[in-house]
């Protein structure tokens, strides 16, 4: 079982409080955007084996969404931050590197 903090209210607590929403940093597509771009938009997703950043969201808490990185793997949780981030912070990519020094973050399509 995954134990997670919320970091919006600062909340820890096991997984059945919250509920995955998929891959995190993923760009909306537009209303000029191609029918094959928003197809890919909305199916399709990374689902790697090693480290991941997803969505969650706090159901049964304060109801927030927020980005969490952690390996599918190994399970190991890495940290939480903010939804509204645009990258995961440095406290994260470093632990993150520590783990799996080849690793690089790069902004979902």
């Amino acid at each position: 079982m995954l134990i997670l903090t919320c970091p919006c209210c600062h909340v820890t607590a096991e997984e059945t409080e919250f509920h995955g929403g998929g891959e995190a940093h993923l760009k909306r597509v537009g209303p000029g955007g191609s029918e094959n771009d928003f197809e890919s938009y909305l199916f399709m997703r990374e689902n790697p084996k090693g480290v991941h950043l997803e969505r969650w969201r706090h159901a049964f808490g304060c109801g927030k969404w927020f980005h969490m990185a952690r390996d599918t793997a190994t399970l190991e949780v890495f940290g939480s931050y903010s939804a509204q981030t645009l990258e995961p912070p440095d406290h994260i990519t470093d632990a993150i590197r520590k783990r799996h020094p080849d690793w690089q973050w790069h902004a979902a399509s």
